[in-house]
């Protein structure tokens, strides 16, 4: 990134700052948590099944290490409801599971109240949290600590991307099909050429757009809804966020004049043309659409892009 770039950057918002912390934050995420994959493996030696634990900002990075889970790493997995040991105390035979819990700060009382409920019930622990020494990294058989570094700034951007990172760790570790060694080595460097991207023509259609609807699939289900938080905690106001599937159901009926949908599509692999699809949907009911990512196809498709 050029000086220049991360000064103007760095200089207007706190968000903006560690947003622009965000190659650097990644690159050391991987370097401390790449060696902890032999650790993961043991941990999950005769087991079958991840159940994934979290709240808020996390629970969305969590779909995204549902999905990677089952598609790369063939791994069954699934979002635990923390209520259902909190609240209802049930009991579970967990001893074929590994559960993971994600908690920015390490210590969500309700996040660390799960993990040891969840080993009482005969699961191996694994955390993943920002904080080294936090009760839900000590209590975990493994801790998998992100270097994102302090986020002063409510809305979690670095936290969340390195959590991301954490989690596709995590899956090529169990994995036993290709390592996404190659493809995580990138990320950094593709991250930091997205800091110079101009997204001034975007955020004004964001701060004019009467009502927001964001929707993603598949992989990138999570952070589509991340999106859509993000958007609330930034511009105080209610912004939907769906998946494609919910979507084309009941919710396509609210499309209409004045809408704007902000749809995170992927570049390759089998869902990147349905999400094409729907750009031309939504426009046909005269939403306006701004895209993030995505085909070529889905690119030109797009109002915005």
């Amino acid at each position: 990134m050029s000086t220049s770039t991360s000064t103007a950057i760095a200089g207007s918002t706190r968000m903006a700052s560690e947003i622009a912390e965000q190659p650097d934050a990644v690159r050391r995420t991987l370097e401390h948590l790449l060696p902890e994959q032999e650790r993961l493996r043991a941990a999950f030696a005769g087991r079958r099944r991840v159940l994934l634990v979290a709240r808020g900002s996390s629970d969305n990075a969590a779909i995204y290490g549902r999905y990677l889970l089952e598609v790369s790493a063939g791994v069954p997995a699934a979002l635990a409801a923390p209520s259902v040991a909190t609240h209802y105390r049930a009991r579970l035979d967990l001893s074929d599971a590994l559960v993971v819990s994600v908690s920015q700060s390490g210590a969500t009382a309700e996040i660390v109240e799960t993990q040891a409920w969840a080993a009482s019930c005969g699961a191996a622990t694994a955390a993943i949290s920002n904080v080294e020494g936090s009760p839900l990294v000590d209590a975990a058989e493994v801790g998998l600590v992100t270097q994102a570094g302090p986020e002063v700034a409510v809305p979690a951007t670095k936290t969340y991307l390195t959590q991301l990172v954490a989690l596709a760790v995590l899956a090529d570790a169990l994995g036993t099909g290709l390592s996404l060694a190659a493809d995580l080595a990138r990320v950094p460097d593709e991250v930091e050429g997205l800091l110079g991207a101009d997204v001034s023509t975007a955020a004004e259609a964001l701060a004019g757009a009467g009502r927001v609807v964001v929707s993603g699939r598949g992989l990138l289900l999570g952070t589509a809804l991340e999106t859509a938080l993000k958007m609330e905690e930034t511009c105080l106001r209610p912004v939907r966020g769906y998946s494609y599937a919910d979507l084309r159901h009941g919710p396509i009926s609210v499309v209409s004049e004045g809408l704007l949908a902000v749809l995170v599509a992927s570049a390759s692999g089998p869902l990147a043309e349905p999400m094409a699809d729907l750009v031309r949907d939504l426009q046909e009911r005269g939403a306006r659409v701004l895209g993030i990512g995505g085909t070529r196809d889905f690119a030109r498709a797009c109002d915005l892009h």
